[in-house]
């Protein structure tokens, strides 16, 4: 299987729609031999992820958590601090929001690169 690359251009594009592109283009729903329990998709760089357009109040309202595994220690994170630090994490969550919680999952992440 041939894997192409696609360079997206992020500026002025909605965060939630770039990641349903990048999205279908990991998974390869685009292709026409699509098989769901197969890894066919495709590389994804994408550039200018600083110039991203998040609507609302995300930056201030939407919250990331993780736990530690200690009692007690639930981890927030406001994505404002996330974005202001790495855009490219907050892409990479919301991709991986959007693939399936399966063992393909992790391979095609992988994929993903942010320039």
């Amino acid at each position: 299987m041939k894997r192409k690359t696609h360079t997206i251009d992020a500026t002025d594009e909605s965060l939630g729609r770039l990641a349903v592109r990048i999205s279908i283009l990991l998974r390869g729903k685009d292709k026409p031999d699509f098989m769901p329990n197969q890894d066919g998709g495709d590389f994804v760089q994408v550039k200018n992820i600083k110039k991203v357009r998040i609507t609302g109040n995300k930056l201030e309202q939407k919250i990331y958590y993780h736990h530690t595994g200690y009692i007690g220690n639930l981890k927030e994170i406001p994505m404002g601090v996330v974005f202001a630090k790495n855009p490219g994490e907050v892409l990479r969550k919301t991709v991986l929001g959007m693939l399936p919680k399966n063992k393909l999952r992790a391979k095609q992440i992988k994929r993903l690169k942010t320039l």
